[in-house]
């Protein structure tokens, strides 16, 4: 009997031979029966415990995971007898140990205290978070296990770090804007839990590259009455404060009366006298009881906001046009119905769950006053099919959609559809220009009247609507600077102009071209045309450059005109063969046609004003914004 077992215990030996015999963590098991095409082995690291395992026998997977989540570590070495040479087992570590502390020392070389507290104050800045995120003991733990131990800074420490950024923001905005020519300004008040701010940005062309940069300059809180005078002292402190008073073209404010009786009676014009140019009392210097003395106010002339313009166009004009005309009833219960969708879908979850689900879409809910936002939330609901908008209708128990209401709202989109892709264009910021007002406005009454014929419901209204927009934009069209300026941009030139008109706007570009100073234009670069190969005597005879006279000069412009006219580039970059041209591009075209950049800078209002921001004061209020705004033109340095 016992050689029976012997005799079966070497043939399981000579069995598992080939899996076990070489494997390096043999030592930790002990064979103890045979079970078909597997073996029973007792784990030795368990042991009082007894722990049988089961493993192939042409394999050691099942026993290689079991050391790994069991016994991890020091605990299972290798067997240095067996398997991989002596060399490559490096101590009693583990390599999971090793690979452990080297994380943790490439973490400590990389991540310093300093670099973790820049982090944390771009990330207070950038995303606008409430300072008490330092204090949250969730934060810690955060910063404190993503960096093996380093601290998150507190508040006390964040405050300085705002000071230190919001100064050296400011020294290298001013250091940036001392050497630009030309500056464009936006304003702007703000109003939001009975506290009001002023806001003004500030946007050049960079004449090398000619890409349009921007800066936020101030978000002041205003208190007290706000008056004429309060906002003129605004914007012209802070003109000098940054020491642009002198370079700035225009200021660009919208369609609000405010801002234009401002202008209208502190802006200086250069046909006016002396005597036209406003002055203001500072009324600190009078409470403290010292020598009343009148400031002189330099404002800059103002530009209208394009986009607010249109807006006024599509909102006032257009609901007077529908108003008094025979579409009035048809339209009233049109809207009726899709205001009806938009609520049901704004106020219950279930409303926008079955948008979702019959339009394959999320609805979009007008819930910001804005007429383009409209449009779109108009534009959503056509884009569905008639059985799909009676279903949506069933489902939130809304009237449905008649026939000649559908066909109404596919005609509002199709009819003012020019004018939402020309409000587009008025809010961008980076590629809009002065220049680009007149032909956009062009082009936008073109297209509508084009529409006028084939319209069923809405020929009428498009009448009302150009009528409007000949009235609103006239004084636009009758400024030689807004002419200038789309002249000098490459993408119209003078195509938009009627032929007759052509000559006259040539003699204009060729009268500003010869006052700009010769110091600030640039040569074109003409190393490309000229050659040292003789080919022919006109070649051979030079005498030098001979300084042009005054003729020849005037020449010269008229001469970079008319290749500019004719030219078909439509990129800024061919400006750079046409200097005076560039100047002039760079000087009219500096201006914004819309306020679109102030409303950026309130864009995060709703997440800096809170209970939670009660504890900052104003200057930290504003020190915030401007850092955040302007963190795309300088660098969030603290230290």
């Amino acid at each position: 009997m016992i050689s029976e077992l012997e005799v079966d215990h070497n043939e399981s030996s000579v069995e598992i031979k080939s899996a076990m015999h070489t494997w390096r963590y043999r030592h930790h098991f002990t064979y103890k029966a045979d079970q078909g095409k597997n073996i029973i082995v007792q784990c030795n690291l368990c042991l009082p415990r007894v722990n049988l395992l089961s493993t192939s026998k042409t394999s050691t997977s099942n026993l290689k995971k079991h050391l790994d989540r069991t016994h991890l570590g020091c605990e299972a070495k290798p067997d240095v007898k067996r398997g991989r040479k002596k060399e490559e087992y490096n101590g009693e570590e583990s390599r999971h140990c090793q690979l452990k502390k080297l994380k943790a020392e490439i973490i400590s070389k990389c991540m310093t205290q300093t670099k973790i507290d820049e982090l944390i104050f771009n990330f207070i800045v950038e995303d606008c978070q409430s300072f008490y995120v330092l204090e949250q003991p969730g934060f810690r733990k955060l910063v404190s296990g993503l960096t093996e131990g380093l601290r998150s800074m507190d508040r006390v420490t964040l405050f300085t770090k705002v000071d230190q950024g919001f100064s050296r923001m400011r020294e290298e905005l001013m250091e940036k804007l001392s050497s630009i020519q030309y500056v464009c300004t936006t304003a702007d008040i703000w109003t939001a839990n009975s506290r009001s701010f002023f806001g003004m940005t500030c946007h050049w062309i960079d004449k090398h590259s000619l890409e349009r940069k921007s800066a936020a300059l101030g978000f002041a809180r205003l208190q007290g009455r706000i008056t004429h005078d309060t906002i003129a002292g605004r914007i012209h402190d802070i003109h000098v404060a940054y020491n642009i008073e002198t370079k700035v073209q225009t200021t660009v404010t919208d369609n609000g009366s405010p801002f234009i009786s401002v202008f209208r009676e502190f802006a200086v014009d250069s046909k006016e006298s002396d005597d036209d140019i406003g002055f203001y009392e500072n009324v600190s210097t009078v409470l403290e009881g010292e020598p009343e003395q009148d400031m002189l106010l330099f404002l800059p002339t103002v530009q209208r906001c394009a986009s607010h313009t249109l807006e006024l166009i599509v909102t006032e004009d257009f609901w007077q046009a529908v108003s008094q005309g025979p579409m009035c009833q048809l339209h009233y219960s049109t809207m009726a119905k899709v205001y009806a969708v938009w609520n049901k879908c704004h106020h219950l979850q279930v409303g926008m769950d079955s948008a979702e689900e019959i339009g394959k879409m999320a609805l979009v809910v007008p819930a910001v006053i804005r007429w383009n936002v409209e449009y779109c939330a108009v534009q959503k609901i056509v884009s569905l099919s008639e059985r799909e908008l009676t279903e949506l209708c069933a489902r939130l128990e809304v009237p449905r959609m008649q026939p000649e209401e559908m066909a109404f709202l596919k005609e509002y989109v199709t009819v003012f559809h020019p004018l939402a892709f020309a409000l587009e264009l008025f809010q961008a910021e980076q590629k809009c220009y002065l220049g680009l007002v007149i032909p956009t406005i062009l082009s936008l009454k073109n297209k509508l009247n084009e529409q006028k014929d084939s319209a069923t419901y809405l020929s009428g209204v498009i009448n009302a609507i150009v009528v409007a927009i000949d009235l609103r934009f006239q004084e636009l069209f009758a400024s030689t600077e807004a002419k200038i300026a789309t002249a000098t941009t490459p993408q119209f030139r003078l195509l938009w102009m009627a032929a007759s008109d052509r000559e006259e706007m040539c003699a204009v570009l060729a009268t500003e071209a010869a006052q700009m100073d010769p110091g600030t234009i640039t040569e074109p670069n003409t190393s490309r045309s000229s050659s040292n190969t003789i080919e022919t005597e006109d070649d051979f005879f030079s005498y030098g450059s001979v300084k042009p006279a005054i003729q020849i000069q005037q020449r010269g412009v008229m001469e970079e005109i008319r290749k500019y006219v004719e030219g078909t580039g439509k990129s800024l970059e061919c400006l750079q063969d046409f200097p005076r041209m560039k100047q002039l591009f760079l000087k009219y075209n500096t201006t914004l046609p819309s306020t679109a950049p102030i409303q950026r800078l309130f864009s995060q209002k709703g997440n800096l004003v809170t209970s939670q921001r009660n504890f900052l004061t104003d200057d930290y209020f504003e020190r915030i914004q401007l850092l955040r705004y302007n963190s795309n033109v300088c660098t969030l340095a603290t230290e």
